[in-house]
């Protein structure tokens, strides 16, 4: 189990390393491009495999337990450790992670993004899964950090190089809004871990914030929580995230939305809530407050987009879409209770399955139509998608209502336990603002059942194709391939919600206790 986490860590680097190498002759198939993605296929489906066998390992009767633990000395002087370990929360971000690079690499394959060599792309792309990995099973400050920062660089070359229009500008406001987040975040880091006396992750949510003052927690909150608040995105720090998804290629949009936006929140459970309790205390009605604040916004900005002769681009109305959906897991996070941070980590994963299909789908209209603009999409080339490509529409309408949260679909449950949360907070904090804010994110949820459906009715229905005009290709066998994981998942994690919450609750509850039950 030790080996198998570690490999998963450190396998798509060496992957990454051998991707730039010339391949082999024998290995070279039509042409070295299809060889080097080929090889990201491959390296991506070892590790997700990998993943899956440490899934089936995994002691599922102590999920509260660290499990596959890694604990080496590295920097002896400042000790800070090389310490891997997974728990109930982690692991299902290492399995999404995994399953969305892999399915990314297979869809790159078919469907390589235009721009410079793939030998760079997929050496990127394995980069960017190496670090989202590691952030999830990393249990030192110093190497959190590290690993939160790696994915930064290929993030920003995969929008800058192989993006759209605006990507050089997507771009660089991507890097800038989350470095400048990051250095903040990296001063909050340090002061725990001089003033505690360790980096270790594990030591300190045990001691539950004994060993921090309540003005040391207050400004570590304040530092860790800005630098991963623009990470989540959380309004207002959130205008990086439509430009950079509105520019970025198919994938990177399906991996900045499925999982790099989840290493914020992930960062808020795994440090914030319990090693600087007393900090988070103080700060959880603002962080409410913003949340539902972003919920709201998000949906408007949506709501505007879909409105006829705004010329609204689709994915950048799913991007802000992600803006109220993350609004979501903040206020769970917020009540500080077990069934709110429950349903903040579910509404994390059904995020990452819901979003990543409806950036894949909305990819794909765009390389039919050679456009994602909604007033072109609802006009005479899309106004009959039913008709046209059927299959197509069926299932963006299917991501539509799941991302609305349909009961019985994976959406429903995390956003409901939210806001249950937000209904009886932890004590310390104000139930009538609670309230109040379980009242405004409620109201959330019909403004987000409101534009998903009016670009469902644009989009998606219309009268048959007119006689003569040209046909559009329905989905393809790749993108069945690539697709078909997402909405099983995204239909299992609806039905049968306690495959997951079983995995979350008792290390939740363990994590909120401070290492006692």
């Amino acid at each position: 189990m030790q080996f198998l986490l570690a490999l998963i860590v450190v396998g798509p680097l060496v992957g990454a390393a051998a991707a730039l190498l010339p391949a082999p002759p024998g290995l070279k198939g039509k042409s070295p491009d299809q060889a080097v993605l080929r090889h990201g296929v491959t390296v991506t489906g070892v590790v997700l495999l990998a993943t899956l066998v440490l899934a089936l390992g995994f002691d599922h009767d102590h999920p509260s337990k660290m499990q596959a633990t890694t604990d080496i000395s590295w920097i002896r002087a400042l000790d800070v450790r090389i310490h891997l370990g997974v728990d109930g929360i982690s692991l299902p971000l290492l399995v999404l992670t995994a399953l969305l690079a892999f399915l990314c690499a297979l869809y790159s394959y078919f469907k390589m993004p235009s721009g410079p060599s793939p030998k760079a792309f997929v050496a990127l792309l394995l980069v960017l899964e190496s670090g989202t990995l590691a952030t999830f099973a990393v249990l030192d400050l110093v190497l959190f950090f590290l690993a939160f920062e790696t994915v930064l660089i290929p993030m920003y070359f995969l929008i800058a190089r192989w993006g759209g229009e605006g990507r050089q500008a997507a771009a660089w406001k991507f890097i800038l809004y989350t470095l400048l987040g990051s250095v903040v975040m990296l001063l909050g880091l340090l002061l725990i871990g001089v003033k505690a006396g360790t980096f270790d992750m594990v030591a300190l949510a045990t001691d539950n914030g004994r060993g921090l003052t309540t003005s040391v927690q207050v400004i570590a909150v304040l530092a860790i929580g800005l630098g991963l608040a623009v990470k989540t995105p959380m309004w207002p720090l959130h205008s990086w995230l439509p430009d950079a998804h509105t520019a970025a290629p198919t994938v990177g949009s399906v991996l900045l939305a499925g999982v790099l936006l989840k290493m914020g929140t992930y960062g808020f459970v795994r440090i914030v809530l319990p090693i600087t309790p007393d900090g988070m205390r103080t700060f959880a009605p603002y962080l409410a407050a913003f949340a539902v604040a972003g919920i709201i916004y998000g949906s408007l900005a949506c709501l505007a987009l879909a409105r006829p002769g705004n010329k609204g681009d689709l994915k950048r109305l799913i991007a802000y879409s992600s803006v109220g959906h993350m609004g979501f897991v903040l206020l769970g996070i917020a009540t500080m209770t077990p069934t709110g941070v429950n349903g903040a980590l579910f509404a994390n994963i059904a995020h990452g399955l819901i979003t990543g299909l409806l950036f894949f789908l909305v990819g794909a209209v765009k390389d039919r139509y050679g456009t994602a603009d909604l007033d072109t999409l609802a006009g005479a080339t899309g106004a009959a998608l039913y008709g046209r490509a059927p299959r197509l529409g069926a299932l963006l309408a299917f991501a539509a209502v799941a991302s609305l949260g349909l009961p019985g679909l994976a959406g429903f449950w995390g956003e409901m336990l939210a806001l249950f949360g937000a209904f009886d907070p932890a004590e310390g904090l104000s139930r009538p603002a609670f309230l109040t804010f379980m009242a405004i994110g409620a109201f959330g949820t019909l403004l987000t059942a409101a534009y998903l459906l009016v670009v469902v009715r644009r989009v998606c229905m219309g009268g048959p194709r007119p006689a003569g005009e040209t046909a559009i290709t329905d989905v393809q066998g790749y993108e069945f391939a690539a697709w078909t994981p997402l909405v099983a998942l995204t239909v299992l994690a609806g039905l049968w919600p306690a495959v997951l919450l079983g995995l979350t609750d008792p290390a939740v509850q363990q994590l909120l206790a401070g290492g006692t039950q």
